[in-house]
């Protein structure tokens, strides 16, 4: 006999590309009593005729509609269905972080990493996952680097070629492509061929596309070289930019304002340290403003911010910042200031300078909220005539504090 399922609580049902054949039995009896039913089209279509529940597919925008969706079947046994495991990529988070998980019974099945891997022979903690749906194509590039693997969830059936497109343009042609469709149906099938020669049309939507990078290496610390950014000068030179990521510390889901961004290289660096990493770039002038959402596509950041508009006044409405920046105008009035009372106790703020009077400002700072205050000098090795000289860059003097738990009043208010 089946247990029928609290009204309270939510059945959250995984499902293959195989359907109700796929299913374990709890999954069943969990589908079998419920009184809604609620899940993409696809995903309805699935069920038997034996399911006598209500069928209600999501609305768009999904995110949005799931309270009032779920409210208004409250007292009913509902049940949710998602693609695979509900937890990877999936409705199950969002389910969680909107009602709530004590309210959740999760019955996940193999999700399509886990059937690809089968496939493919990987080890499923060696590979490396990437999300194409609901998210720009751009964002692949900072997976990319020389003998990596990667299985990129498509969003659609047009995903493989534009995955091949993109490697491509990237200097990834020679990467080897496997198109893995309908993993665990009876329509299962894999194409393949390398990036550069890709020429399949089109086949099933629900497909998932291994990658073998072959190409270059791509570094994983701060200082990437100059010549990765698209810049007129605006620029924190490769050597600068790895000491002030240093400084900066990003770590896991911290959000940093980059203040005068220049060409966005700090913030771009920032962003690659971690994928949950944040970012806001808040730069004056369009043009440069422009150059960075470009270089942000380009090195793999698409998600970065970016903020037209003179600071501190562009600084306004701004979600409170674990780091900040300030990359250029730092003598403009109170930017300093609304930087400083930006942020939450335990935020580290890192300014640079090449000129005297930011000098004598960040000085006066130092004094009164200690930290550290450095000078950067690097020199190259230049031709000097038949022989081999030092040629200096302009020094940089930078400081960097950490925002204590309690400032007196007096601090405040200087």
């Amino acid at each position: 006999m089946t247990a029928l399922v609290p009204a309270s609580e939510i059945a959250v049902v995984g499902v293959g590309a195989d359907g109700w054949a796929g299913l374990a039995p709890a999954a069943r009896e969990a589908l079998a009593a419920a009184e809604v039913v609620i899940g993409g089209p696809r995903q309805l279509a699935l069920l038997p005729a034996g399911v006598t529940a209500e069928r209600v597919p999501w609305p768009s925008p999904l995110r949005p509609a799931v309270p009032g969706l779920i409210a208004a079947h409250a007292g009913r046994r509902i049940a949710v269905l998602a693609s695979g495991d509900p937890l990877f990529h999936g409705i199950g988070r969002t389910l969680a972080e909107t009602v709530g998980a004590d309210r959740l019974r999760i019955l996940p099945h193999p999700s399509s990493v886990s059937y690809a891997c089968a496939r493919l022979g990987w080890p499923l903690e060696d590979t490396e996952v990437v999300s194409l749906v609901g998210r720009p194509l751009a964002g692949l590039t900072a997976a990319l680097s020389d003998g990596r693997r990667l299985l990129v969830l498509s969003a659609d059936a047009d995903g493989p070629a534009q995955v091949a497109a993109l490697l491509a343009d990237r200097g990834f042609g020679a990467s080897r492509l496997r198109v893995l469709e309908q993993l665990g149906a009876d329509r299962e099938r894999i194409v393949e061929g390398t990036a550069a020669a890709w020429s399949h049309p089109a086949g099933d939507p629900l497909n998932i596309v291994a990658v073998e990078c072959a190409g270059p290496r791509s570094p994983l610390v701060p200082g990437l070289p100059d010549d990765a950014y698209e810049s007129d000068g605006q620029l924190t030179k490769r050597h600068v930019r790895a000491a002030t990521l240093a400084a900066l510390a990003p770590a896991p889901g911290e959000l940093l304002w980059d203040v005068g961004g220049g060409s966005g290289s700090i913030a771009i660096e920032w962003l690659r340290a971690h994928r949950s990493c944040r970012a806001v770039s808040v730069e004056r002038d369009p043009a440069r403003a422009a150059r960075i959402g470009r270089n942000a596509d380009t090195l793999g950041v698409p998600r970065l911010r970016v903020v037209t508009g003179p600071a501190p006044a562009a600084l306004a409405g701004l979600p409170v910042p674990d780091a900040v920046f300030v990359g250029g105008g730092l003598t403009a009035p109170g930017l300093l200031e609304a930087c400083w009372q930006a942020l939450a106790p335990g935020g580290r703020l890192v300014a640079n300078t090449v000129t005297l009077e930011s000098e004598a400002l960040l000085l006066t700072w130092y004094r009164r909220h200690g930290g550290e205050l450095v000078r950067l000098a690097v020199a190259h090795a230049v031709p000097v005539g038949g022989f081999t000289g030092w040629r200096q860059a302009m020094p940089v003097t930078q400081w960097s504090a950490v925002k204590p738990a309690a400032e007196s009043i007096e601090e405040e208010v200087q």
